[in-house]
Order: structure tokens, then sequence, then C-alpha cells
């Protein structure tokens, strides 16, 4: 059996905004002296003229962007998720928020996949950040192809956009013809009836794997991959929870304020369902490999099937 197919979503930010560039003349991406990093390089070598280094200033990138915005750019502010959404928060509530600018966020090199560069790089709050935000459309693509398809998906919405991508290559799983990528409607990638798995970005495969390994226990597991925590796919969710019962949410992310809470706001309203949330528990990352730190906080594919396993 070949190898399956591994991309960074960074890259995929990158590769998407350089084709996205070739189509729109009214696309500009900034970015915070991290264009290697977050693979804006890419843009800036085929289009200079629309690519501004703002240096290490990123709230004053986001400024920049929000002005851009209000002349009719459709600006791609892109940094660190822990500077993006954390350092230049203010900024993104303020100044796109507020006003409803059409501002993009890419956000690069989020969760604990960050790896040696340690907790304080590792961005676990900023989908709960980002959430809070009135009008920020949250996207955490699963993969290279859902990536893509989000970056086009975000210029081609009126309003703010925050997209989450990561830096460890994840396994392309949306690589089938009939794949579609809609703002705020989930993925059913495999059916099941006795307990649901909502997982977004990086896990989402680790969880498909999971529900196989299930499966050979007689653990029949509905997964579902959601792309777009805000605005969630309610209908979606509600109607899962159901059919089985029982779901479990998958984030590399803190438990506190993510898709795990966004799930439970809605099901706690229209379903109330027992729920599992695995992610990372109130707890600061550290320092290591991005494959063992994924391991050690419990998001790898053993770790997930032990977990639903016992809940299941």
């Amino acid at each position: 059996m070949s190898e399956v197919k591994k991309i960074a979503t960074r890259e995929s930010y990158g590769n998407a905004l350089a084709e996205l560039g070739k189509e729109h003349a009214d696309v500009v991406v900034l970015d915070a002296d991290l264009a290697a990093a977050t693979k804006t390089g890419v843009f800036k070598k085929a289009f200079p003229e629309r690519h501004i280094d703002c240096g290490i200033a990123e709230c004053n990138m986001i400024g920049v962007a929000a002005g851009l915005a209000a002349t009719g750019k459709v600006p791609f502010a892109s940094s660190f998720a822990m500077f993006a959404a954390g350092r230049a928060f203010e900024q993104v509530r303020n100044s796109v928020g507020y006003p409803k600018l059409n501002v993009k966020i890419g956000a690069t090199h989020a969760g604990i996949s960050v790896g040696e560069d340690g907790a304080s790089h590792q961005c676990n709050e900023d989908i709960a950040l980002m959430r809070t935000i009135p009008g920020m459309v949250v996207i955490n693509p699963s993969d290279d192809i859902e990536a893509k398809a989000a970056v086009k998906a975000a210029y081609e919405h009126q309003g703010p956009v925050y997209m989450r991508f990561g830096r460890l290559a994840v396994p392309v799983i949306n690589d089938n013809d009939d794949y579609k990528f809609e703002l705020g409607k989930g993925v059913v990638l495999r059916e099941g009836k006795d307990v649901t798995i909502i997982a977004t970005g990086l896990p989402v495969a680790n969880c498909l794997e999971a529900a196989e390994k299930l499966a050979a226990d007689g653990i029949d597991a509905k997964v579902i991959n959601i792309h777009t925590i805000k605005p969630l796919d309610e209908e979606l969710v509600v109607a899962a929870a159901k059919a089985t019962g029982k779901v479990v949410t998958v984030e590399e992310h803190s438990v506190i304020g993510g898709l795990g809470s966004a799930v439970c706001d809605v099901l706690s309203e229209k379903a109330p369902t027992k729920v599992l949330k695995i992610g990372i528990n109130d707890t600061f990352g550290e320092s290591g490999p991005a494959v063992e730190l994924v391991k050690k906080y419990g998001l790898d594919t053993d770790s997930i099937y032990e977990k639903v396993k016992a809940f299941a």
C-alpha cells in the first residue's frame, strides 16, 4: 500500500493565496516578518507589489489590513495564531470586527503541533477568542484540499474571516471527486449508529483511523468533520446527536471555548446529549517534537480510540 500523502495546511495557505492572486487583482497579502514560515512568501514571489511585510508589529498589521479593506481591497493578514489572534486581539475586535470590514486572517502554527517552539507559541485559545467576535467566521481545515477551498471561500465571503492552519504535515483525506466545501456545513466522513465523533483540523484523520479500530470492537462510530466552527452546522450536529445518543468532540485546542464548547452550546439547547470533549485540558503545552506532543496530549489515533471506547 502506498504511503498516505501528507501536507501541512500552512503550505496549502501559501499556495492557495498565489492561485487567488492570479484570479483577483484586489487580493493583498500582509505578513509580520514571517513570510517563510506562514508560506505567504509563495504569493510574494508571484506578486511582490501586492505583498506587504509589516514587520514584527502584528497589531499594526491588522490596522493596515482594515484600512486596505476600507478602500475595497481584500487583505489577507498573516501570522502565527498566537500573534494574529492573541497579540492583536484588540485590533481584530475593534478595527475589523466592529466595523465589519472584509479582512481575512490567516493564522498559521496553531495548536501544540507547533512543537519545539513551546508553550509561548502553541496557541490553544484562538478559536475561543475569535468565536466571541460578532460576525467573525472561524474556519479550521483538516487537510490540504480543505485548506485551499477555505481560502477561496474566505475570499468569496463578504466580511471578516479567521482561518487556522498548522505547521505539522497531515494526511490528505478529502481527495474524493464529490468533496464540496461550503461555509457553515459539516462533512460526514463515516456513517455510524453508536456514537458520533465530531472533529476539526489536525485530529480529523486520526478520528477516522480510531473509528476503524472501534469498528473492530463492534462500536459503530459516525465521524463528522467540522471545518467551519462559526457558523456551526447546528442541523447536522443535532441530527447526529439524536441518532447516536452520544457525542465526542476532538480538537487541537483548549476544551474551553472551542469546538467542544460550540457543540455543547447547541446540544444543551436543542438536544441534550452526553458529550465527551477531547482536547487540551486547561493546561499549557510544552516544547517537544510535534508528533510526540500530539500523543502526550491525547490527540493521536490510539488515545482517541481508547477514550471513545471507554465513553461509548
